[in-house]
């Protein structure tokens, strides 16, 4: 059992794996940070407001009179974080198209698969084979 564990980890397809993921969560902090600190204060000046991701509505119960997200939470209040889901979805879109441009630039440095070695056609196989029976 060890020595299929040291095998199975030794792929270089795992290992690839183990530093994607680390690759990829240090990304995400980045994108978050980008989408908190720089891109959301931005969108919130257009909107009038300076914290956007607070922005929320009560659906039901009570919620003190300008209260922030948290403290209409804390009051048992029924709340639709409607900012903090924006935030969220600009954080994956921004995510989606670095990504994306990251492949794109990927598959244009790489080179094309050699092309399969042109061998004999059906219709050449089965006239061989018609030509055998022939014989």
């Amino acid at each position: 059992m060890i020595s299929e564990f040291k095998a199975f980890i030794a792929r270089g397809s795992v290992l690839d794996l183990a530093v994607g993921v680390i690759i990829g969560a240090a990304f995400g902090k980045i994108v978050s940070s980008l989408t908190d600190d720089v891109l959301m204060p931005v969108i919130a000046a257009i909107v009038g407001d300076t914290d956007f991701s607070a922005k929320y509505t009560v659906l039901s119960g009570a919620a003190p009179e300008g209260a922030t997200l948290a403290a209409a939470k804390a009051a048992g209040a029924n709340v639709l974080a409607w900012g903090s889901f924006i935030t969220a979805v600009i954080n994956f879109l921004i995510l989606a198209l670095v990504i994306f441009l990251i492949v794109r630039q990927a598959n244009k440095a790489m080179p094309p698969p050699a092309a399969a070695p042109a061998g004999p056609s059906e219709v050449d196989l089965l006239t061989e084979i018609r030509d055998s029976l022939k014989k």
